[in-house]
């Protein structure tokens, strides 16, 4: 599918600056090699207190005690955004297959691939789970799938040179098996946090470079956080009512540029691959409370461990650190932060 961009207006980007200061605080990353699998786009913890990670292969991998990985399930597409609930169900946004369930023997379950009113579910990226068992996920774009526009990655190109504000959050109700659309007009609609005690989902906008608050209720959503000074990609609780969110790359300044000029870009989409806008090396970490507040951030400026997507904090306070496209997972201690 051939691209339509339309015109919008990119905030000013103020670059790695004030809130957003340089530093090297995610340099001393443990790094966990994933035995030849690449992209642990995403983790959680599981009812065992292991560490449960997501890759390109469709493998959901299980991080052993002593550091040791094995194979937890095979969701045979591509798994993003995972995230066990209570009963230790792992709830799965699968990017070619859509939203799906692995139980504690990693035995799949496909919940759904169509919305109540019949539309695909083309990118499902990424999943969290309500206090009363409904299932918020992410489509980020419904008009270029992942699986038929090249993979994730590529995809995610087309919509962001796009911008035509397609992505959605839907709503999985475990009691009907129905799946509404619970909010839309996003542009690329990526990481999603339920906070019940806000009574409201937190959800990444990519393409706008920022963080929206909707209610539980259904009620008009907010922005919190905007003109961030990279691309938002995950956002996760934290133990403490806050927020990890991993930018995957700083922004792209010809892209901000030709916002307004659709018909440019349309142009730089028909250029070689190696012409056309990609993601920089720069690892990058916030942490933001609910009220859109940035309280710190973690950076790799030498982008070593890179494409950060965001990070989970673990039982011991460490938080590991997950990233698009590398073939480990990074570790931080609490200490080095």
């Amino acid at each position: 599918m051939s691209v339509a961009p339309v015109a919008w207006e990119a905030p000013q980007d103020q670059g790695y600056t004030a809130d957003y200061a340089p530093n090297d605080r995610l340099t001393a990353l443990e790094i966990i090699d994933l035995d030849g699998r690449s992209g642990p786009e995403d983790a959680d913890i599981g009812p065992d207190g292991l560490v449960y990670v997501a890759t390109h292969d469709g493998e959901i991998l299980r991080v052993e005690a002593d550091g040791a990985i094995s194979v937890f399930a095979q969701t045979d597409g591509r798994p993003l955004g995972i995230e066990f609930d209570d009963n230790g169900t792992l709830f799965v946004a699968d990017a070619y297959r859509g939203l799906l369930a692995i139980d504690r023997k990693g035995a799949v379950t496909l919940l759904a691939e169509t919305t109540k009113d019949g539309s695909l579910i083309l990118y499902a990226d990424d999943v969290d789970i309500a206090a009363d068992g409904s299932v918020y996920f992410s489509d980020a774009s419904t008009r270029f799938g992942a699986e038929g526009n090249g993979g994730t990655l590529a995809a995610s190109v087309l919509d962001l040179v796009e911008h035509s504000a397609n992505g959605r959050i839907l709503k999985y109700d475990p009691a009907t098996g129905e799946t509404t659309v619970f909010a839309g007009g996003l542009n690329f609609a990526n990481g999603v946090a339920v906070d019940d005690a806000e009574g409201a989902v937190f959800v990444i906008e990519t393409g706008s470079y920022r963080v929206w608050r909707f209610p539980l209720d259904g009620s008009a959503g907010s922005v919190v956080l905007e003109n961030l000074p990279g691309f938002p990609d995950n956002i996760n609780n934290a133990p403490d009512g806050t927020f990890w969110i991993g930018l995957v790359s700083p922004r792209n300044p010809a892209m901000d540029t030709l916002a307004g000029y659709p018909a440019l870009r349309r142009v730089i989409m028909r250029l070689p691959d190696s012409m056309k806008p990609a993601p920089l090396r720069y690892g990058f970490i916030l942490r933001m409370d609910a009220s859109g507040k940035v309280l710190e951030t973690l950076q790799d400026p030498a982008g070593d461990y890179a494409l950060t997507t965001g990070a989970v904090t673990l039982p011991d306070g460490r938080i590991a650190v997950t990233s698009l496209t590398e073939p480990r997972l990074g570790i931080l201690d609490a200490l080095a932060r």
